[in-house]
């Protein structure tokens, strides 16, 4: 059955589609969580109408371009019933087809925030749901058995300001609106570290999947690159290759510790006493790198059923460990820097 309420939606609902995003929105001071869950929502909406299989692809992207017209207020008024009925009767979790059905009552929900967290909501919306058509647009059809890879490292930095890095644009900027004070620091140099700061998170996601995305024709990893290490995109299928790849995969761990510098820069500028949008900002910083951590030592990187991911035990360590110390800008430096240099020691040993 569709939710049709303001709090289901923003309740059990998005708690049962987000996950571990859910505890994060539940620290975050009480005007963000709102247009953050209702934005999360509607863009995991798209998502999963972009990755039903069972649609082909270029259907998919049909319903995805009326879809992001719909969250724009343009859009045809029977697109939302037709991906109720196409696209969510196709879903094997009860939770995203509950999702889709629901997308009526998101929608208005939408209309009654303030007219600024609308237009910043319908903003990243439109932006995700391109990083969305860019990969419909660019990759085979997964049951295809063609497998397709990025041109170069330009294409792949500007994929992951599109799915994550505007994300870091947004977070920021719902900041300055909703919690005006929290961030020290030049407004343009925030805002560069925040898109960082998603790509950071993203580039650890495509490493670390990245034996999952090639069997469903995804290469992310840029053609340049690997012609440089002598490799092709149809070999990183072979997960015997994983040693032979490990240079390669070290040049992108190098460049992603890059982004992860700024994320704890922008991490550490957050005022002090904003503890819970400091908490919201350490947790993915401290996950990601712990996952970087895994990954450069995983000898068998490119096995999807090896992927590196910590556990749950670690995560709720971390979480608890960061309650003592997110007031300290020495201590929450200490322990990123540490994690950079575990990074770094993997990749040398």
């Amino acid at each position: 059955m569709p939710v049709n309420s303001r709090s289901a939606l923003l309740g059990p609902l998005l708690k049962s589609v987000s996950r571990s995003f859910y505890l994060t929105l539940r620290v975050l001071p009480a005007g963000m969580r709102d247009p953050l869950g209702l934005a999360y929502l509607l863009a995991r909406a798209a998502d999963t109408i972009a990755d039903t299989s069972l649609i082909a692809p270029e259907e998919r992207l049909g319903f995805l371009l009326a879809f992001r017209a719909c969250v724009n207020g343009t859009g045809d008024g029977g697109a939302l019933e037709r991906i109720a009925g196409e696209v969510a009767g196709k879903q094997r979790d009860s939770d995203e087809k509950k999702l889709l059905e629901s997308l009526g009552a998101a929608l208005a929900v939408l209309t009654q925030l303030e007219p600024a967290d609308r237009e910043a909501v319908r903003g990243i919306v439109t932006t995700l749901t391109q990083g969305m058509e860019f990969d419909l647009r660019t990759f085979p059809d997964e049951s295809s058995g063609q497998l397709a890879a990025l041109e170069d490292y330009a294409e792949l930095d500007r994929y992951t300001y599109l799915v994550a890095g505007c994300v870091g644009e947004f977070w920021t900027r719902m900041t300055w609106v909703h919690a005006p004070g929290a961030i020290g620091g030049e407004h343009e140099r925030m805002l560069e570290r925040g898109v960082r700061f998603g790509k950071a998170l993203q580039l650890t996601n495509i490493l670390r999947d990245c034996g999952k995305d090639l069997r469903i024709g995804r290469c992310y990893l840029p053609s340049a690159i690997l012609t440089r290490y002598g490799l092709a995109a149809g070999e990183l299928l072979d997960a015997g290759n994983s040693g032979r790849a490990r240079p390669m995969l070290f040049e992108l761990v190098r460049r992603d510790l890059d982004h992860y510098r700024a994320a704890m820069e922008y991490t550490l500028a957050l005022r002090r006493s904003t503890l819970r949008l400091r908490l919201a900002c350490v947790w993915p910083v401290l996950i990601g790198l712990e996952t970087m951590a895994l990954l450069v030592r995983n000898e068998a990187w490119l096995d999807p059923a090896k992927a590196s991911k910590i556990g749950r035990g670690r995560v709720y360590r971390i979480m608890v460990r960061s309650l003592l110390l997110a007031r300290s800008n020495a201590m929450l430096r200490g322990w990123m820097e540490g994690l950079i240099r575990k990074v770094e020691a993997g990749m040398e040993s």
